[in-house]
Formats: structure tokens, C-alpha cells, sequence
């Protein structure tokens, strides 16, 4: 049977002929480890670390600990002096110990190592501005990473990988030395587009907590459709067009309370769920007191999409909003790290963004 064994790397340094460079021992492959926290970028995938020498409940430290944009955790295991066994077996034991973490042990074991920062900013800082997916630790990878690696191991974990779907892959780094200068070469045992990510067990819940309450609510203000004046000055946050814009609208609860944010502004207002939706041609509200048909108002936006094209229901719905606090779009609040989503409405469990709003529009915070 034919084995799956690394790719052999060479470089060469081209002057007037090329010369190839030869490749040496890395001189302590404890030294990637340092290279990886210097620059997590070595690794090819993008990650956030979580964590250095992460201790487990028994006893053992995993080398480095990184989370994915997607939330996917990845135990990054050098390989050292290990043999085969040693390694592979070390590598499945911490694996065994992360499926059991939480959404609130994984934040947790970042504050540990990273006294004064706020995960949700980091985390939005390292993906582009992408808030904490409502999921950590879904799924996780497992790599070990080594300087060289033997026929064994390479055998090993492509058994594993290839013939019983565990999620572990070895990354390999040539080490080469030209003039004084150093450079590292990288390459991934197994294609990495072919390992799947490793469900997780039940001991901690993945997902953030909802606290029954919040609601995150997307107000669109692109072109002529709605207003923020008008949601603001009469009370309502609306969507339609499609089904799939009125469905989540449609899914808020009576006396929730509800965070709106205006895309590409920030947040604008915080108010509680007064009616259920109603499309716009038959919607009411109470103004100063007296119900008031919502198409007899004088409004800036048009609440309707006479070119969405056939669908569902095309129709914009508008829910009934007792604000407690807003502010004009020119004022709208936003924090690297906080909660957007194109719904245009779901429970909101980011309490970075919770406790940031509360902040800013002067309600109680957690205890």
C-alpha cells in the first residue's frame, strides 16, 4: 500500500548559478515554540493563541492552545525527543481534555495568559474585525510540529487521519542556514483541506450563554427603504423585502429587550418589545397615547420593496419599540469586538457587547 509521507523541501540561493542551500538541525526545536508565539503566522492557518503551556486537570501542559476564526480550537504539540508513541499519544490525550471546555473555560484560559486584554477585541482585532462566533470550541484540531518527523509518525497520524477521521496532521519545518542568515520552510504532512475538525463532548456547553432577555436587531438604512429618524422619534424597528429579513423580525418576543445597530454605524438605541410584527400597510402604534395607524405617520422612509421581485412575503414588518435610551446615527456606538450579524434579529449572547452597551446607555450591568 502506498504510504502518504511529508514533501521533501529544497531551497537554493540564485546568483550567477543557483546553489542549493543545505539543510541542518534546527539547533532546539523548543525554538519553534518561541517563533509560533513571535509570530503566529508561521503556522499557515491564521489563529489566535489562546495560550502558552496550557495546564490540563491532570497535571500535563499543552504546548500552545489557538483558536480559528470559526471558533475551532487547535492543540499545536511539538514534537521534541518524543518517539512516535509518545507523541501521537500525548497529542489525543490533550485533545481529550479540550473537548470538554466551554465557551467560558476557553475565555477563561485566555485571561489567565493574557492578564488586561479583552478576548472579544483581540479575537476581533486577529480576524479582521469579526466578532466571537456565539460557538468556541465546536469542534478541535490537533498538530503536532515538529522539526523533522519520522517514517513511524508520519504513518501514524496519517493512519489516523485518513482511515478513522481523527483531525490530526503534523506540520514540518526545514531549518537552513545560508551566510548567517536563517530560514524555515514549512509543509503539512496531510493536505490540510482534507481534515475535518473533531466534534466536541458534553461536559461544558460550547455556545455562550443567552441571558433570556437581549435581542440584537439590525436596522438597515441604505437608501430610501427606512429611517433611524423615524424608528427613533416613533418607536418601531422594522425589515422586510424577503423572507428571509422579516422571518428572525418576526421572532421577537414580547417585552424583550432589544439592542439595534445601524451596519457600518454602530449601535443607536435600546428599547423593549412592545407589539408583535405587522406588516407596515396594516402595523399600529401608540403615539403620545393614542393608537395610531403606522402608514398615517409622517415618515422619511418608504417601507416597501415595490422591486424585491417575487418572493414569500415581500412585505416590510414593523415591531412596536418602547425606547429607553437612543441617540442619532452621527452618535451610534461601536467597539472592535462587539456583536453584528445580518440577521435582522437574534438573541444576543456576546456579553462584551452587553456589557459595553450597558455601559453606554447607562443600564445595569452583570453583577
Amino acid at each position: 500500500m502506498e504510504e502518504s509521507l511529508a514533501v521533501e523541501l529544497g531551497l537554493w540561493r540564485v546568483d550567477d548559478v543557483p546553489r542549493r542551500i543545505p539543510m541542518t538541525a534546527m539547533p532546539l526545536e523548543s525554538k519553534l515554540e518561541s517563533l509560533i508565539l513571535q509570530d503566529p503566522e508561521i503556522l499557515e492557518a491564521k489563529l489566535l493563541l489562546i495560550g502558552s503551556q496550557v495546564p490540563t486537570g491532570y497535571g500535563k501542559f499543552i504546548d500552545i492552545l489557538g483558536v480559528d476564526s470559526e471558533g475551532t480550537l487547535h492543540i499545536l504539540e511539538l514534537k521534541r525527543d518524543r518517539t512516535p508513541r509518545e507523541v501521537v499519544a500525548q497529542t489525543l490525550d490533550y485533545a481529550s481534555w479540550v473537548e470538554g471546555l466551554g465557551n467560558e473555560e476557553v475565555r477563561s484560559i485566555f485571561e489567565s495568559g493574557h492578564p488586561g486584554k479583552i478576548f472579544d477585541e483581540e479575537f476581533a482585532s486577529r480576524f479582521d474585525g469579526a466578532p466571537v462566533p456565539d460557538e468556541l470550541n465546536s469542534s478541535h484540531n490537533m498538530t503536532i510540529v515538529a522539526s523533522d518527523l519520522d517514517p513511524s509518525t508520519q504513518r501514524i497520524v496519517s493512519y489516523l487521519n485518513r482511515s478513522h477521521g481523527v483531525p490530526i496532521n503534523a506540520m514540518i519545518f526545514r531549518y537552513f542556514v545560508d551566510e548567517g542568515h536563517e530560514y524555515l520552510a514549512r509543509t503539512w504532512l496531510i493536505d490540510e483541506d482534507t481534515t475535518v475538525p473533531a466534534g466536541v463532548g458534553t461536559k461544558g456547553s460550547t455556545r455562550a450563554a443567552w441571558n433570556g432577555q437581549d435581542w440584537y436587531v439590525a436596522f438597515g438604512t441604505d437608501g430610501a427603504s427606512r429611517s433611524w429618524t423615524d424608528a427613533s422619534t416613533y418607536g418601531f424597528v422594522s425589515a422586510g423585502g424577503a423572507d428571509w429579513y422579516s422571518r428572525t423580525l418576526k421572532s421577537l418576543p414580547l417585552g424583550a429587550r432589544v439592542f439595534v445597530h445601524v451596519p457600518k454605524k454602530g449601535y443607536v438605541g435600546v428599547g423593549t418589545v412592545a407589539g408583535k410584527a405587522m406588516p407596515a400597510d396594516s402595523a399600529e402604534l401608540r403615539i403620545q397615547g393614542e393608537t395610531t395607524p403606522f402608514r398615517s405617520l409622517s415618515l422619511e422612509g418608504l417601507y416597501a420593496h415595490p422591486d424585491a421581485g417575487e418572493g414569500v412575503d415581500t412585505a416590510e414588518y414593523v415591531v412596536p419599540i418602547e425606547w429607553t435610551d437612543t441617540v442619532p446615527i452621527e452618535d451610534a456606538y461601536w467597539r472592535e469586538g462587539m456583536f453584528a450579524n445580518q440577521n435582522s434579529a437574534c438573541k444576543l449572547r456576546n456579553q462584551f457587547t452587553i456589557d459595553e452597551l450597558s455601559r453606554r446607555f447607562g443600564l445595569a450591568t452583570r453583577p
